[in-house]
């Protein structure tokens, strides 16, 4: 199953967290399926960034501002009135949480609750989509994948503070948007855990990627602390696809599909990222290879894998990508950023070849596609 674009026609979205990476490319998309786009994000985190490379502000109302600001940020969603909250704001990177926990734990914690805060406080909005992460989960280095009702945890405060969001999550919507009330509030909660996600215009620092993409760019070796760990890869809009297809369902049928939801790649790409650099580089044509990191690191698990058995059976949700072709189409984008390309072109060309993968039927109802 694919989307229903006619759903998207003219729907308000907001989206926190709109000038990261994945909050670009989720804007470019719905922009593309017609929808009333809003964002409330900080400035785009890196320089350069897909937000501005893409021109992703032109076809939205965007406003700057910090998720720890509940005034702000609730006065905001007031004035857009949107019936759709996808809340991806976030500290997003494992080794800062580190050397800014409590920025981390204000930031994905706090701003999680005020996003829910703000929904209690305004009447527009039926569906809300909370965006963790596959560390989420307490990883006791299992070989199989972790389901969504395997203990939440973390070891380390970037992987806590998304188990803490999970859980203010649960508790907003149990205590103030039970299922057994929805006819009467109106308002459907799901939270979702993806893989590591790739693609093109991602230059956060220490994410592995971006670091070999700038690594081969000048002819250095790339760098790697944990070569045999082993991640979920996946390309960014397998989970974006997840998240769209999932607001669909909550906002026709909030009951059965409120809850957590992991969206995860095929085991078989679930690959160590010595494999992931290698082909990488064959596929950049690069020489110098790589070199593991000496020293002492922060301590990261060995095995991470996510069960989506949920999203395929419940929701209709599968990989379409394999891990080889979303590597193509990363290296792709970044060597047209090299030849200065017009990049919204591209991206949405690999959107518009992303859609050719799945079926999309505009006429379908929404209890015909369920």
């Amino acid at each position: 199953m694919g989307l229903n674009p006619s759903f998207w026609k003219r729907r308000k979205v907001l989206i926190t967290g709109h000038t990261g990476f994945k909050g670009s490319w989720l804007s470019l998309w719905l922009q593309k399926l017609g929808a009333q786009v809003s964002g409330y994000a900080l400035e785009p985190p890196t320089e350069p960034n897909l937000f501005q490379l893409a021109d992703v502000p032109k076809g939205m109302i965007s406003l700057l501002g910090d998720v720890q600001n509940f005034q702000q940020l609730c006065s905001f969603i007031l004035a857009q009135q949107p019936e759709i909250i996808i809340h991806g704001a976030a500290q997003a990177l494992v080794r800062r949480s580190h050397d800014e926990p409590l920025l981390t734990y204000a930031t994905n914690v706090l701003g999680t609750a005020n996003v829910l805060e703000s929904v209690r406080r305004n009447k527009s909005v039926r569906v809300v989509i909370v965006v963790t992460s596959d560390k989420c989960y307490e990883n006791r280095e299992w070989l199989w994948p972790y389901r969504e009702n395997e203990p939440l945890g973390g070891s380390d405060p970037y992987s806590s503070s998304k188990a803490c969001a999970e859980l203010v999550t649960a508790a907003y919507r149990d205590s103030f948007f039970p299922l057994e009330k929805l006819e009467e509030h109106g308002v459907a909660i799901a939270t979702v855990r993806a893989g590591n996600v790739i693609g093109g215009g991602d230059w956060a620092q220490d994410r592995l990627v971006p670091d070999i993409v700038r690594a081969m760019s000048t002819g250095r070796p790339v760098r790697v602390r944990h070569p045999a760990a082993i991640r979920p890869w996946q390309h960014v809009l397998e989970p974006l696809r997840g998240y769209l297809m999932l607001a669909e369902r909550l906002h026709q049928d909030g009951r059965r599909f409120s809850g957590a939801w992991n969206f995860g790649p095929d085991s078989g790409d679930a690959k160590p990222v010595q494999w992931v650099v290698e082909t990488m580089a064959e596929l950049w044509g690069a020489i110098a290879g790589w070199q593991q990191e000496t020293g002492e690191h922060m301590p990261e698990a060995e095995i991470l894998s996510l069960d989506s058995t949920k999203a395929r059976k419940v929701l209709g949700w599968e990989p379409e990508m394999s891990l080889t072709t979303a590597l193509e189409w990363t290296v792709e984008w970044y060597r047209a950023f090299h030849r200065n390309e017009n990049l919204q072109r591209l991206t949405l060309e690999q959107i518009d070849r992303y859609e050719s993968l799945f079926v999309c039927d505009p006429k379908a109802s929404h209890q015909e596609r369920l």
